[in-house]
């Protein structure tokens, strides 16, 4: 029987232990955002509109957004090491389902599976990692994650769009759920035994949302990824009809968006570190300009692919920016803090998809992505907003 580690354990940190929960992760985003790159043969196979394939990440985002408030609460009493698995084995479950999906129907009820394994191993992943590595290296650990996020991108978007020409998309979908199997048993070695301590209740969300600053900050949160399900879910339709990208080049394009990410998430934690707020602004401001430029010059091929690496870039700050903010915002509160923003995260995703899908298909990618650039500066505003409210908060306290 393993040890069981207690939160705030000042141990050396579990690093085999980060790396196999960054294996799943990636997994888990693999297989999230894999319609974005196989969107248009889903929809052709499955004879739908690709806005209506669309709404398979918008299904996957509200499920995932109920399985993160649930989860902290619901699986309490079991060992953390084992909730995390069986949360992999349902996206394992779920690629196998929709690799074989015969309707659109069976392919929303795999979509589904994905959103609770999604959700619930979100809700628990930043938590987790605070009780695997010292506080001083928790930086550290969430970039190694969030690294394995823009790698997954990497995977995901590129490879995704190149396999899927080369294979087909339903063999891509069964590669991920072979990539889910691995991680599932290096979890199982690598991550130590870890049992609740206390019970979550759902009213903790409540009151850490009485927090100063915590309200408006969630919203930009919401906002930022809002932008993100309006914006690259609706990249591949974009640059094949409106700049005229052909498959090739679209993989080439997709590297390039994810490799950018990947810097942002590395290199971003040093600007983060620095000055947290004005970096979460800024990058955020950022988005808004950049994806109006691209509209601005929708048919120049080459700026477009510039400006879709920057993109990627300051998201990748975002992505790692805002689970360092919850944990300075809500240490106490881990567990509840994480699924709190997860829900967030993928109501925001879920909400720019749907969005976006009804943009596109009624009035073009050129307003869709306008609607996109208004709803990241929003994201900008409102997160200046949260900082003075915490700002004034603590300096009245003192």
């Amino acid at each position: 029987m393993g040890n069981d580690k207690m939160p705030g354990a000042t141990t050396a940190p579990e690093w085999n232990a980060v790396y196999a929960m960054s294996l799943a992760v990636s997994g888990l985003i693999i297989s999230e955002f894999l319609p974005v790159s196989l969107l248009t043969p889903i929809a052709r196979e499955l004879h739908i509109a690709e806005g209506v394939a669309g709404q398979t990440i918008s299904v996957t985002a509200i499920v995932a957004m109920v399985a993160s408030l649930l989860t902290p609460s619901a699986t309490h009493r079991y060992n953390r090491r084992n909730v995390l698995v069986v949360l992999g084995l349902l996206q394992v479950a779920s690629n196998l389902m929709v690799g074989y999906a015969g309707s659109y129907m069976v392919l929303l009820v795999g979509r589904i599976l994905l959103g609770i394994g999604l959700g619930g191993f979100w809700s628990l992943c930043v938590a987790t990692i605070m009780r695997l590595v010292p506080e001083e290296v928790v930086p550290k650990a969430l970039a190694i994650v969030f690294g394995t996020v823009s790698v997954a991108t990497v995977i995901a978007a590129p490879l995704g769009s190149f396999l899927g020409n080369m294979i087909g998309w339903r063999n891509v979908f069964l590669s991920t759920a072979g990539l889910g199997m691995a991680a599932l048993f290096w979890q199982a070695a690598a991550v130590p035994s870890m049992s609740r301590q206390q019970p979550a209740a759902l009213g903790t969300i409540l009151l850490i949302m009485k927090r100063p600053g915590m309200k408006m900050g969630m919203l930009a949160v919401m906002l930022v990824f809002a932008g993100y399900g309006i914006f690259f879910t609706y990249l591949r339709p974009f640059l094949e009809t409106i700049t005229g990208v052909s498959n090739r080049i679209l993989s080439v394009v997709l590297l390039g968006f994810s490799l950018a990410n990947l810097g942002g998430t590395t290199l971003g934690r040093f600007p983060l570190e620095k000055n947290m707020y004005r970096t979460l602004f800024f990058a955020a401001l950022i988005l808004g300009c950049i994806v109006g430029l691209i509209v601005l010059f929708e048919h120049k091929a080459m700026v477009v692919f510039c400006l879709i690496a920057l993109w990627g870039l300051f998201f990748g700050m975002l992505q790692i920016g805002w689970n360092m903010w919850i944990t300075r915002v809500v240490p106490d509160e881990a567990e509840s803090g994480g699924g709190a923003l997860v829900a967030i995260i993928q109501f925001g995703i879920m909400a720019g998809a749907s969005a976006g899908g009804y943009f596109y298909d009624t009035f073009g990618g050129q307003v869709n992505y306008l609607v996109g650039s208004f709803v990241a500066i929003g994201a900008a505003i409102t997160s200046m907003v949260a900082f003075r409210q915490q700002k004034w908060s603590s300096t009245a306290n003192k």
